[in-house]
């Protein structure tokens, strides 16, 4: 028997014996909540802050630390401080599942946010859910982390299947490409983003053209990337990340591959744009939203950009901005489901959400009982002089 069900059978036998047990069950049920207490709420998020995507962990790592440090000072939400655990797993599966399974059977988490990584939000979702635990916000835009639908899985991104589908129909349109080639780690991040190419170059009559698939730790694409320019291909989709997006551009520079290169929100990074040499000159990545950089004029944003760089003495990257932005997320949510803070409360707060926008002018997030993916909007940016560079203002779609 769960705890959540725990509760229910005791709630309703306290209640058959009269009105005055009211108070006993109120306070069994508080306490029956893993991770809630009186005086604080106990969460937790397992990131890269060491491996191969670690530029983007720590990013988001500390932009998060930020917010719940601000929310402690001022003494917490509703009485109560945010008790945060923050679990190193180095972008490994193995890591992943040891970090998670000390996450909710030693720290007793309420719920987890801003898990990094698709196969290991996959790999470690089963044993989460078996303890009644929210995988909420994941940095991750894999359709998994939303479908099949669960009272317990909450995205925040468009699907990089759906970032895909919109960046081929826009070369495709825009450009004139005919010979969509997909270079993408083999992983179920990277099969995401295959999917997504495929289905949209099926859609719209075209020969699909070579793929190679690479594991996340290969640093040689050299055969990878003489097979789609073996096979002509004018508009290469990428499911990359940081280190080996950086090394295939390189790489392509090299041998006078001139496709066009198109990543997504793994590859929406200024480490990416900033590489040295400027190989990724003309890149283009899809992204759930646009990148503010620290000299945006808008006060808030500066305001922010300074104080990170201030705290952890460099400048914060869009991953950190997607911190920041779940993290203020979730702080307004508990404030909303107020004292009374249970499983129920919490998901009926998350459920509630119309609307919501983070300071950096991202989509506004809406879920509902029936709706757990709370944007679903792309936009496209280029690389020019090592910076991200909005192509379209507004959002593109398939």
């Amino acid at each position: 028997m769960t705890a959540t069900q725990g509760v229910t059978r005791r709630t309703i036998l306290t209640a058959s014996a009269g009105l005055l047990a009211a108070p006993a069950i109120v306070g069994r049920a508080y306490a029956a909540t893993r991770g809630v207490t009186d005086t604080q709420i106990t969460f937790g998020t397992m990131q890269d802050l060491s491996g191969v995507t670690a530029v983007q962990g720590v990013n988001n790592a500390n932009a998060m630390r930020m917010v719940y440090d601000a929310v402690n000072a001022k003494g917490g939400i509703h009485g109560r401080k945010l008790n945060w655990v923050l679990e190193d797993m180095q972008y490994i599966v193995p890591k992943a599942v040891q970090a998670m399974n000390k996450l909710v059977n030693k720290d007793e988490i309420f719920f987890a946010l801003g898990n990094g990584g698709t196969p290991h939000n996959d790999a470690v979702m089963p044993s989460m859910f078996e303890k009644n635990v929210p995988n909420i916000f994941p940095l991750t835009c894999a359709r998994s982390m939303y479908e099949p639908f669960s009272r317990l899985k909450y995205g925040q991104f468009a699907s990089y299947y759906d970032q895909m589908r919109a960046a081929v129909k826009y070369f495709v349109e825009k450009h004139g490409k005919k010979r969509v080639g997909v270079m993408y780690q083999d992983t179920d991040y990277g099969k995401d983003v295959l999917a997504g190419a495929v289905a949209q170059t099926d859609a719209m009559g075209l020969k699909a053209g070579a793929t190679a698939a690479f594991r996340p730790t290969d640093t040689d694409f050299n055969a990878a990337v003489a097979r789609l320019q073996d096979d002509k291909c004018d508009l290469v989709i990428m499911g990359t990340i940081v280190k080996d997006t950086v090394i295939i551009l390189q790489t392509a520079r090299k041998t006078g591959f001139n496709a066009m290169f198109c990543g997504n929100f793994a590859t929406y990074s200024t480490a990416v744009a900033e590489a040295p040499g400027e190989p990724a000159e003309g890149f283009y990545s899809m992204a759930p939203a646009l990148y503010r950089y620290p000299d945006d004029p808008d006060p808030k944003i500066h305001a922010f950009c300074e104080e990170y760089k201030k705290r952890w003495g460099f400048d914060v990257n869009y991953l950190g901005e997607a911190g920041y932005a779940a993290a203020t997320y979730i702080v307004d949510v508990l404030e909303r489901v107020g004292k009374n803070l249970t499983l129920d409360t919490l998901i009926a707060g998350l459920e509630s959400t119309k609307d919501w926008h983070d300071i950096f002018g991202g989509p506004a997030l809406t879920m509902s009982a029936t709706n757990h993916h709370a944007s679903s909007s792309s936009f496209l940016s280029v690389v020019k002089k090592t910076r991200w560079t909005p192509v379209e203002p507004g959002p593109l779609s398939y």
